[in-house]
């Protein structure tokens, strides 16, 4: 493992990834999410905006703790407005996730405010929370990536003078790459004791990348929501930064054996189909056709798979077809215990391709077996 510096994973499924365009859970769903996110080892799980015009917080807040159980933190999302402050903390929840918005264009075009009206907006509503008694103040910086950097520098520096807990700042367009996130971080990180977060977006398909780096260049906290739900083209996939931290990084307080169950509930829930080849999670991943990747897979599964199958709950498929060569079939009629010639190899990947071109539809192990049996081939040994 790497010498990352991660202190948690915050989802925002229920926040974020409702916002998706048609996409709204019941509260019942609600609750089987935080169920789901709390056995996978999500850090900390966002459950939704305060406002007084979402009075069914005040319970669910409170529903969301019990079923954690202590394993995730709760948290809300709130703009700097006193109301939507006092209102979070009749919630009670673990966390307050304050938002206010950094870049010229969306203080000048959205809220038509100037900056100064931002350090003091930030100041009095930090000071707000912390009199109200929360205990974990987090502070998001939105467009962050696109804020001028003087600026931007300024109202970290009113953030941390103020005393909050954590830092998050938001790539809200979905703009940056890994390489500018990671000096974003690096240049804050120089300035700021208290730690950093970032909310990605994936408009050029860089979210999930993004997250990594921020986490290489000394980022503590990240965000991520559940299929990558979220506007315009989503956020980063909570499934693919669990798998890639607990798989390839060793975390080990994160279980992708749950992933599917997950994604699977939450696709239902929002109404979304999950692609077949949806990293972590597709139904096909594990699932290999052509010639030379089989043959290596049966010779040994580490050339063409990252990780084992099983530490998602999940078996390979390898399939026979008009991508089929002789050493595919050789090798994996060997490990199902056949004795087999390279020329009956090759005879039987004659018909498997004769096959494939007229029906278009590859055989499984099953049927190679049994089109091997029917050439009269024997078995001498047992399965591999």
């Amino acid at each position: 493992m790497r010498d990352f510096t991660l202190a948690g994973i915050i989802d925002s499924t229920l926040r974020e990834g409702e916002q998706t365009p048609g996409v709204s859970f019941s509260r019942e769903q609600k609750l089987k999410i935080v169920q789901l996110l709390a056995a996978s080892g999500v850090d900390e799980i966002e459950i939704g905006v305060a406002t007084p015009r979402s009075p069914e917080l005040l319970s669910l807040v409170n529903e969301a703790a019990l079923i954690a159980r202590g394993t995730s933190r709760i948290s809300l999302w709130s703009r700097c407005l006193t109301e939507d402050i006092q209102f979070a903390a009749r919630c009670n929840p673990d966390t307050l996730s304050l938002c206010m918005p950094v870049s010229d264009i969306h203080l000048q075009e959205k809220l038509h405010r100037d900056r100064q009206w931002v350090l003091e907006n930030l100041d009095r509503s930090i000071t707000n929370a912390l009199e109200l008694g929360f205990a974990t103040v987090s502070v998001g910086l939105e467009d962050a990536t696109r804020a001028d950097p003087d600026f931007l520098h300024q109202a970290v520096e009113v953030i941390s003078r103020a005393g909050a807990s954590r830092l998050r700042l938001a790539d809200t367009v979905g703009i940056a790459s890994p390489a500018m996130i990671a000096r974003l971080v690096q240049a804050l990180q120089a300035t700021t004791p208290i730690p950093i977060g970032v909310h990605t977006h994936n408009d050029f398909g860089m979210a999930t990348g993004n997250a990594v780096a921020a986490l290489e260049a000394g980022a503590q906290w990240v965000d991520a929501t559940v299929l990558g739900l979220g506007e315009r083209a989503g956020n980063c996939r909570l499934e693919e930064l669990t798998g890639y931290l607990s798989i390839m990084e060793r975390v080990d307080r994160y279980r992708p054996e749950f992933l599917r169950n997950l994604c699977d509930t939450v696709a239902e829930a929002a109404g979304v189909v999950i692609s077949a080849s949806h990293p972590m999670v597709g139904d096909k991943i594990f699932t290999c056709e052509t010639g030379l990747h089989v043959q290596g897979l049966s010779a040994d599964p580490n050339t063409y798979e990252p990780y084992n199958p099983l530490l998602l709950g999940r078996s390979r498929t390898l399939l026979f077809g008009g991508k089929t060569g002789r050493g595919a079939v050789r090798n994996r009629l060997a490990s199902l215990g056949f004795n087999i010639s390279d020329d009956e190899a090759e005879e039987i990947a004659v018909d498997i391709r004769r096959a494939a071109g007229s029906r278009k539809n590859p055989l499984n192990e099953q049927a190679l077996e049994l089109l091997a049996l029917a050439k009269g081939l024997i078995k001498t040994s047992s399965a591999a």
